[in-house]
């Protein structure tokens, strides 16, 4: 009786050990270059997989190429589930080649395509027959993806919003009253599935193409998202999105702009995040040719410094106490936020 007492104490050491083991492994995220799209990996610390968007299509494949070869070094041979935020190329275009190149699990959307125009129309049309025979979920506002160890929240799709803040009563936000109009939009940017990543204190914000009217719906009168971490600028830094009234009162801690290096990264947009309170850095994937030096951050914090380039990615490491590194794959630079 002594005997198994003592086998079943070192039993369940080894098992709190491995416990700990595994809640100290760290969320990664992939901002892959894609060349003014978006293609964002997301590692759990289970080890599961989330890609929001897949690029453009053609280029050889350049797009999946980089997304598959941005999997194979977090160790993944599949990739779970796969989030498309809305149906413009940039985002859905790379669908196809990436299905012929990785194991893909599930796809999300918002349902069918919203928009008015031929372009649209023959992505979402390429888009559906790539994911024929692949489990498929539409998403409203409120769903979470079931990825174990972090939680995927919608916050946004179909044009439709969470009506109740994540936490408290959602402060009421001060920078609203002095924020403009902003105009409809008829396009699929507004349709956009926006998504919360947690991990414990870690927040990671990503809006999709949300434009301003619908980012403002987050925001105002009371700030429904709360603080962020870390913030994907919407719209790879465009101006018809990024509204002062949203951005400042995320209060974000790091945000990163997923621009080419002749697409986003607008000076307007840039100057609202990089003023944002609180703020401790702003990364871009590409040097923004079309802006002044003012308007670009140092080279440490560019994964890519000229137009024609490598494709080079800025990676996330999080930890459950909020804390996080961020590493930029030209260089090798990194630099930690501490909790």
């Amino acid at each position: 009786m002594y005997q198994f007492r003592i086998a079943l104490l070192c039993l369940c050491v080894v098992l709190s050990l491995s416990s700990l083991a595994a809640a100290a492994k760290p969320l990664q995220i992939y901002f892959v270059d894609v060349e003014g799209g978006q293609a964002t990996l997301v590692v759990s610390p289970s080890g599961q997989s989330l890609l929001i968007d897949a690029g453009w299509p053609g280029n050889g494949g350049r797009d999946a190429d980089r997304i598959v070869a941005a999997a194979h070094q977090a160790g993944l041979g599949q990739i779970d589930y796969v989030l498309i935020t809305h149906y413009h190329r940039d985002h859905v275009g790379g669908v196809p080649q990436l299905v012929n190149g990785i194991k893909v699990g599930t796809f999300i959307d918002h349902g069918p395509n919203l928009e008015d125009s031929q372009v649209t129309r023959v992505d979402y049309a390429a888009y559906e027959k790539a994911i024929a025979g692949h489990r498929h979920v539409v998403v409203q506002p409120g769903w979470k993806v079931p990825i174990k160890g972090i939680e995927v929240r919608v916050l946004s799709a179909k044009g439709e919003h969470i009506s109740t803040p994540l936490s408290g009563d959602g402060n009421a936000n001060s920078y609203c009253k002095s924020e403009p109009a902003s105009p409809d939009d008829a396009s699929e940017n507004a349709r956009s599935v926006g998504v919360l990543i947690t991990y414990d204190r870690f927040r990671f914000l990503d809006l999709g193409d949300l434009t301003k009217k619908k980012e403002l719906e987050l925001a105002c009168p009371n700030n429904l998202v709360g603080d962020v971490g870390l913030f994907l600028v919407t719209h790879h830094g465009a101006d018809l999105s990024n509204p002062k009234a949203l951005v400042w009162a995320l209060r974000p801690r790091v945000a990163v702009i997923d621009n080419g290096a002749r697409k986003g990264a607008s000076p307007a947009a840039w100057q609202i995040v990089h003023d944002a309170p609180g703020l401790e850095d702003l990364w871009q994937l590409h040097y923004a040719a079309e802006s002044d030096k003012d308007h670009n951050v140092d080279s440490d914090h560019i994964a890519n410094v000229k137009e024609n380039c490598e494709g080079k990615y800025l990676k996330v490491t999080a930890d459950p106490d909020g804390s996080f590194t961020l590493t930029n794959a030209r260089t090798g630079y990194q630099k930690t936020y501490a909790k």
